[in-house]
């Protein structure tokens, strides 16, 4: 299974409406390539406007309603950013707990750009050291987080980028986390 080193491994998306559009579908691209089974998760059902920066685009079907989610049916989440997604998720009780969850089970947390939001507002992000879009630096240093200027970084349990033009980098880690962590679950 070289090919797909992700067979069988069930990744959530959490996002709601202003996702930013290429830090959703290059990495579930990625994802599904790799062999994963990815879910989009959203607060509501129906269709979930994308962003490209400040432009509305393209629509997504919503996969699950998150209030039927349930952490222990995946394996992993990957959190894209765009601001008006983020802001609106870091105020979700649901998100906050849906991460919490996947976290304290030591499952895989990939971020990118302004997603971190939901580990601040969470009150995950205490002793961890991440990356984010730039614009929220202060609040994940205000939060005990460590803040470093770099296109991907990697901190136990997590995966995080600053923007789309660090998708490339951001995938590949991605998978490589994935991917390792996968390898463990079966060795244990």
């Amino acid at each position: 299974m070289k090919d797909k080193p992700l067979a069988n491994v069930r990744v959530a998306i959490l996002a709601t409406n202003g996702f930013e559009q290429s830090e959703m579908t290059e990495p579930r691209q990625a994802l599904k390539e790799a062999g994963a089974q990815t879910t989009l998760i959203a607060p509501k059902s129906g269709k979930l406007q994308a962003m490209k920066h400040d432009m509305k685009a393209d629509y997504f079907d919503v996969d699950l309603v998150l209030e039927r989610a349930n952490p222990a049916d995946f394996d992993a989440v990957m959190l894209p950013g765009g601001a008006l997604n983020a802001d609106a998720l870091r105020v979700d009780q649901k998100a906050q707990e849906f991460i919490r969850r996947i976290d304290e089970a030591g499952k895989s947390i990939a971020v990118i750009c302004h997603g971190s939001w939901l580990l601040v507002s969470a009150g995950l992000t205490k002793g961890r050291t991440l990356t984010s879009y730039h614009t929220i630096q202060d609040d994940i240093r205000n939060s005990g987080g460590q803040w470093v200027d770099r296109e991907v970084v990697r901190d136990r349990n997590w995966i995080s980028s600053r923007q789309p033009s660090d998708l490339p980098a951001f995938n590949r880690e991605m998978i490589a986390l994935f991917s390792a962590k996968k390898a463990s679950a079966h060795n244990s």
